[in-house]
């Protein structure tokens, strides 16, 4: 997944005994403020505090790859052999693209996990708990698992994920790297909308999505939907737990901090979301990218608040979320680096896949649409793994 000009070797993947471009790689990062991607593994980090204080100590230059929801499991990081940057955006191969890419993933069966009718019920429940206890919002999400006739690379649906991505966004990591055998030929992709974290030098950024609706195809009803959300009393109250949440982690650490009062409109091809900017500064012996993005994990946007509540009426209700809604990312010795959180996004192995979709349930939210929103969001990864149409409405 290098480029179109990549010198296809058929070099044949030794776990997954897929066939590959000689150059494919372990990681990949894509973004159009710029890309890595990896190949390659001197040394393998499933503690993600302890790989954070390795780059401090100048032990590894660079770590690679993804922590996943729950920081008590073991994350898939890696000091990789070598390393390529771009500019932009990556572009995928030829080898991923065209009819034979879509034969190579023929999907046979799509089965919800949970329904959107049990979720429904899960998503009332939720509220009932909100009017009656402490806590004030939570985020839900429900699981899809897709079946295809073969076994299909991972790489191919990251490349469709880019291909599909307005802003050519798109991740893959190999999760072999967190040791667990069931974890081989096991591999992340996505392409999240989310920026949890980037520093530059002094300068960080984040983008942190709360409040969503799912877009129209008609343009003027499309517009209004965007509007309505824009103005919604109980969108703006979920995205303000969210921008305390990082005002609270990040004043403590940032010698300047601008978090804006008013969300911003952002869509993408299936959503529109309310974010906001934020932007700060750090000294520079200050916190690594990789230490921050662990200090603001899990934000309300993937858990809720006050956060153990959240967690713990997660973990009640919801299978193991595994890397959904955890962050994947890279991170130097000298503090530089970008975490997404790994939202829009399934987990691949052989001839079958897992996606993911969820929304924040506060006291206003109203059950049947928190279940539609799920569906809507889903819409992202069924796509990108080649789900017919008729399939996509799980």
């Amino acid at each position: 997944m290098i480029s179109d000009t990549c010198q296809l070797l058929g070099t044949v993947d030794p776990v997954t005994h897929l066939q590959r471009p000689a150059t494919a790689p372990d990681f990949l990062l894509s973004r159009p403020s710029g890309s890595l991607r990896t190949r390659g593994s001197r040394s393998t980090w499933p503690d993600p505090f302890e790989a954070a204080t390795a780059l401090r100590n100048g032990d590894i230059d660079l770590v690679v790859g993804a922590v996943p929801f729950d920081t008590a499991n073991r994350a898939a990081l890696t000091e990789p052999d070598e390393v390529t940057e771009s500019d932009g955006p990556l572009e995928p191969p030829a080898f991923y693209r065209g009819v034979a890419a879509g034969e190579k993933a023929e999907v046979i069966s799509v089965t919800p996990l949970t329904s959107t009718e049990e979720h429904q019920m899960t998503v009332a429940a939720a509220i009932g708990t909100i009017q009656n206890t402490r806590l004030e919002k939570v985020v839900l999400a429900r699981a899809v698992d897709v079946e295809f006739a073969e076994d299909v690379d991972p790489l191919l649906i990251a490349a469709r994920m880019i291909d599909l991505s307005a802003l050519r966004d798109g991740f893959a990591v190999d999760l072999g790297a967190t040791g667990r055998h069931d974890d081989r030929g096991t591999m992340l992709v996505g392409s999240s909308p989310e920026l949890l974290i980037r520093r530059r030098g002094t300068s960080i950024e984040a983008l942190p999505l709360a409040g969503s609706a799912a877009r129209l195809h008609d343009r003027d009803a499309d517009v209004r939907v965007g509007r309505q959300l824009q103005e919604s009393a109980k969108d703006l109250a979920e995205h303000r737990w969210v921008t305390d949440h990082y005002r609270r982690v990040l004043t403590s650490v940032c010698t300047e901090l601008d978090v804006p009062e008013h969300p911003e409109l952002m869509q993408t091809n299936e959503m529109w979301h309310l974010a906001t900017k934020i932007r700060g500064t750090v000294r520079e012996d200050g916190p690594s990218a990789l230490d921050l993005a662990l200090m603001l994990h899990p934000t309300p946007a993937v858990g809720g608040f006050p956060t153990d509540d959240a967690l713990g009426l997660i973990n009640e209700v919801e299978e193991p979320r595994d890397f959904y809604a955890g962050f994947v990312g890279w991170c130097r010795a000298n503090g530089d680096g970008e975490y997404m959180v790994s939202i829009r996004c399934a987990e691949i192995a052989g001839a079958g896949a897992r996606a993911w979709a969820g929304g924040g349930i506060v006291e206003a939210s109203y059950a049947p649409e928190e279940a539609a929103e799920t569906t809507a969001k889903l819409q992202t990864a069924l796509r990108a793994l080649n789900v017919p149409a008729e399939l996509r409405t799980v």
